[in-house]
Order: structure tokens, then C-alpha cells, then sequence
């Protein structure tokens, strides 16, 4: 899929703002730790994508029920939903000088209990060296989930079925959607959440 930038200003996708909080201490001290002896933007990039999959629990996964939206809060309950977790990734790359952009696909959420659609949460990461940006999602893996960093071929968690209405965004926004954030900002615990998922951006 060839992607969209929203911004043509790659300064644009390096911005912290209240959600992507990276001058906060644990963010800062976190990014260090995780660049430690890295020269390659490529691998930096990875090793920071694989720590917010492997070590950031996906909420819904572990029957988590505090809600996170800020960066700095994923971080510190080192759990969060999709979306949340896209916020923690782009937070940490950003700090680090590396362009971080938010993607969205609608997927059904559940195709038997919830068939209804919902925004799904992503990133995308511009490798200079490459030239190129890349998809990537830190959902989270599970059974029938095995995402993947990739700069040949896309691995993602989820991969759109457009015979159910599923579609894919093929815009880098340089902040998060607003819905999003009002959907985790409303919402007192994750069940509430659930309810409250977007459908639409």
C-alpha cells in the first residue's frame, strides 16, 4: 500500500505534545537504555518496536481494566489497547529522532460475540537509511496474532478483509486521532472502553 504523508514537514512527526509526552523522566531514561550501544538507526528502531509489543501488555489480553492514553501512562502500568501502545512506540522514537506517525485500519472486533467495526491503531517509522517508511504494529502478539518488524514485506497484527467492510488508511497522521483520544479519555476502565471503541476516524 503506498502510504500518505499528512504533513510534508518530517519536523511534524517528531513533536511531543500532552499525549506523546517523551520529555517525561521514565520516557527519557527509557530511551537511553533501550539505544545503549545501538549506532544503526534500523536496529534502534526494531529493538524499540519489539520492547513496547513484548513488554507493554495489551490491555484487553491480560483482562487489564486501567485505561491508558499518554505515553508516559502506558509506560507506567506498562499496559494499554492499541491505540495507546501506538502512542508509547511513537514517544520513544520521537525522543529518540526518529519519525513516528500514527495509521488506522477498521476491523470488525470480534467476529462472533462483537461484529461491529472498529478503529485499529498503528504506526508507521520513517528509516532515513532506507528511505522509506514502514508499518509497524506493537499491539501485542497472541494466538492467531504475529506481528512483525519488517522493512521488505509488511507483518502486521491484523490485515484487512474488505468483503466485511474492513478498510485500510493509507494516511501517516502526525498526531493521534481525536477520537481516539476522546474514547480513552471518557472511559472510566476498559470495559467501558469496549464499548466506546471508534468506528470511524
Amino acid at each position: 500500500m503506498n502510504l500518505i504523508e499528512e504533513k510534508k514537514d518530517m519536523k511534524s512527526y517528531l513533536e511531543a505534545s500532552d499525549i506523546i509526552d517523551y520529555d517525561d523522566i521514565g520516557i527519557s531514561d527509557l530511551a537511553e537504555q533501550l539505544s545503549l550501544g545501538i549506532d544503526d538507526q534500523v536496529e534502534l528502531a526494531m529493538k524499540v518496536y519489539e520492547f513496547v509489543r513484548d513488554e507493554i501488555s495489551h490491555s484487553m489480553d491480560i483482562d487489564g481494566q486501567v485505561v491508558t492514553c499518554k505515553a508516559s501512562e502506558v509506560l507506567l502500568h506498562k499496559q494499554g489497547i492499541c491505540y495507546a501502545k501506538a502512542h508509547l512506540l511513537a514517544a520513544i522514537l520521537r525522543k529518540l529522532g526518529i519519525p513516528t506517525g500514527f495509521c488506522y485500519q477498521t476491523l470488525i472486533l470480534d467476529d462472533d460475540e462483537k461484529p461491529w467495526p472498529v478503529i485499529h491503531g498503528l504506526n508507521a517509522i520513517y528509516l532515513e537509511k532506507l528511505g522509506k517508511w514502514i508499518r509497524v504494529d506493537a499491539r501485542g502478539n497472541k494466538e492467531g496474532v504475529n506481528a512483525e518488524f519488517s522493512v521488505h514485506e509488511e507483518k502486521l497484527a491484523f490485515y484487512v478483509r474488505k468483503e466485511l467492510g474492513e478498510r485500510e488508511y493509507p494516511t501517516i497522521f502526525s498526531v493521534p486521532n481525536m477520537h481516539v483520544i476522546n474514547a480513552l479519555i471518557k472511559s472510566k476502565n476498559v470495559t467501558e472502553l469496549q464499548d466506546n471503541l471508534p468506528s470511524e476516524l
